[in-house]
C-alpha cells in the first residue's frame, strides 16, 4: 500500500502526471518519456506538455518504439526501444519471453527476468534501466535488482487461482492500457476473459472510439471482454453515454463483449464463460470500491 518508498541516496525518483499539466514544473537531471497517448488531451496538447518537459530536462530520454514519444528524442543513444525496432538506440530489448506471469529478455546481452507478467511490462523495465544507466547503474547490478521485483499494487496484480482460474486486478483506465492488460494475460491461457468499468462520462465519451479500436484488436476470437456502467463520482456532467455503446460497438467489429449494468450482477452472470484454466482480469481506476470489489469475485469465484 501507498506510492512513496524512502531510501538513503541522494537520488529522487517520482512519476509525474500529464493529466493536470503539472510535469512542466518539474526541472529533473533525468527526464524519461516512456509514451504519449491520447487519454486526458488531445494528441496536440499533450506534445506540447511533453516538449516542455524535455526542456526542461538536463538529460532526456524516450520510447523510440511509441510513434509519438519517439518526436522528441535528443540523444538516440541514450534511447531505448522494443524488439529491435530501431537498431540505433541506446537499449534495445530482445528475446522477449512470457512463461505464465514472468518475463524475461535481454539488453546487449544481458539477460533480464521479472515476477511479471506482459510486454508492457518489459518496456516499463527497458525504460528503467536506460535511466538507471544514465545514472551510472550497470547493465548487471540493474537485471539483479529487477530479478527480485514483484510488481505494484493493482498493476497486474495477480490475486491468486481458485477452481483452476487465475485471477488478475489491473489499475487499466485508457485505452492502450486496457489492451496492455488484457495481451500481458494471454499467454496464461487459451481465454481471457476481461471484466471493466469505465470511469466517468466525459472521459469515456472522449475516448469511446480509441476503446472500441484497442480493445478490439487486443481480444482474440475466443477472449470476452464485459462491461458495466460508467462509474459517476458525482459532480455536474451529462450523461449521454453508457458502457453499453463501447460494448455494442465491439460488439461490431465480431468480438465477444457483454453488458452487466449492475457490477454486483456480473459474477453470477459470468461464471458459466469461465472454466478452468481461463484468466479472469477486473480493470478500473479511481474508484476506492475496486480493491474491494475484486477480492470479492476472487473470493466467490
Amino acid at each position: 500500500m501507498g506510492n512513496a518508498f524512502v531510501g538513503t541516496s541522494d537520488w529522487l525518483v517520482i512519476e509525474a502526471d500529464e493529466s493536470d499539466g503539472s510535469i512542466v514544473q518539474y526541472h529533473p537531471a533525468i527526464g524519461l518519456l516512456l509514451n504519449i497517448e491520447k487519454d486526458h488531451k488531445e494528441l496536440d496538447e499533450l506534445m506540447l506538455v511533453f516538449e516542455t518537459f524535455k526542456k526542461n530536462s538536463e538529460s532526456f530520454i524516450v520510447n523510440q518504439s511509441n510513434e509519438h514519444s519517439k518526436k522528441l528524442s535528443v540523444e538516440l543513444t541514450k534511447d531505448f526501444e522494443m524488439e529491435g525496432e530501431n537498431s540505433d538506440a541506446g537499449f534495445s530489448a530482445t528475446n522477449f519471453q512470457q512463461k505464465g506471469f514472468n518475463i524475461s529478455f535481454d539488453i546487449s546481452k544481458q539477460h533480464f527476468e521479472l515476477q511479471i507478467a506482459g510486454k508492457h511490462n518489459m518496456e516499463n523495465a527497458v525504460a528503467a534501466v536506460a535511466a538507471a544507466s544514465q545514472a551510472g547503474i550497470s547493465l548487471i547490478t540493474a537485471s539483479e535488482a529487477l530479478k527480485h521485483y514483484e510488481g505494484i499494487y493493482r498493476r497486474c496484480q495477480v490475486l491468486g487461482q481458485k477452481r483452476g482460474i487465475w485471477v488478475v486486478d489491473d489499475f487499466a483506465h485508457n485505452p492502450v492500457k486496457c489492451a496492455a492488460a488484457i495481451r500481458s494475460c494471454q499467454p496464461v491461457s487459451e481465454k481471457v476473459l476481461a471484466w471493466f468499468q469505465p470511469h466517468g462520462y466525459t472521459p469515456t465519451k472522449f475516448l469511446r472510439a480509441d476503446f472500441v479500436k484497442e480493445i478490439s484488436e487486443a481480444l482474440r476470437p475466443e477472449d470476452e471482454i464485459w462491461m458495466s456502467e460508467i462509474f459517476y463520482a458525482g459532480g455536474t456532467t451529462t450523461k449521454d453515454i453508457s458502457a453499453n455503446d463501447l460494448i455494442e460497438d465491439i460488439k461490431q467489429t465480431g468480438k465477444q463483449a457483454v453488458f452487466v449494468a449492475d457490477r454486483n450482477d456480473f459474477l453470477e452472470k459470468a461464471q458459466s464463460h469461465l472454466k478452468e484454466g481461463n484468466v479472469l482480469l477486473l480493470m478500473g481506476a479511481r474508484d476506492p470500491s475496486l480493491e474491494q470489489f475484486s477480492k470479492i469475485i476472487f473470493e466467490n469465484l
